[in-house]
């Protein structure tokens, strides 16, 4: 069995509420879980200590079972202090501009170039 420890939501439409909770990977996101070791709720601001709360003991015990975060709750754990900081992604190649606008940016830096004066 294959454990994960992953966010299902819970909370009525337009006001989203996370249970962080340990299931097998195959179970569906709102589906059966083993356990709940905690919540999250993004409505509350980035400072507040409610915002995510996490039973710190039993992710430890789930972890040494095999359990698996997922990217966001590994984040949170990293806050915590519970595991390392992962790294985060980066994609540069599908964030840089396209081909006729990397050209129109190189055009107006020779632009710029031949206008500024030799010093």
């Amino acid at each position: 069995m294959a454990l994960k420890i992953r966010m299902a939501r819970a909370g009525a439409k337009k006001q989203p509420h996370f249970r962080i909770v340990v299931t097998d990977s195959r179970n569906p996101r709102d589906g059966k879980f083993l356990e709940k070791l905690g919540t999250y709720d993004p409505r509350l601001k980035s400072d507040d200590p409610k915002r995510v709360t996490l039973n710190e003991e039993r992710i430890k015990h789930w972890l040494g079972h095999g359990a698996v975060p997922s990217d966001r709750v590994a984040r949170f754990l990293g806050f915590a202090g519970i595991r390392p900081m992962p790294e985060q992604r980066n994609s540069p190649e599908k964030s840089k501009p396209k081909a006729k606008a990397q050209e129109r940016l190189k055009a107006a830096e020779a632009k710029a170039a031949a206008a500024q004066p030799a010093s």
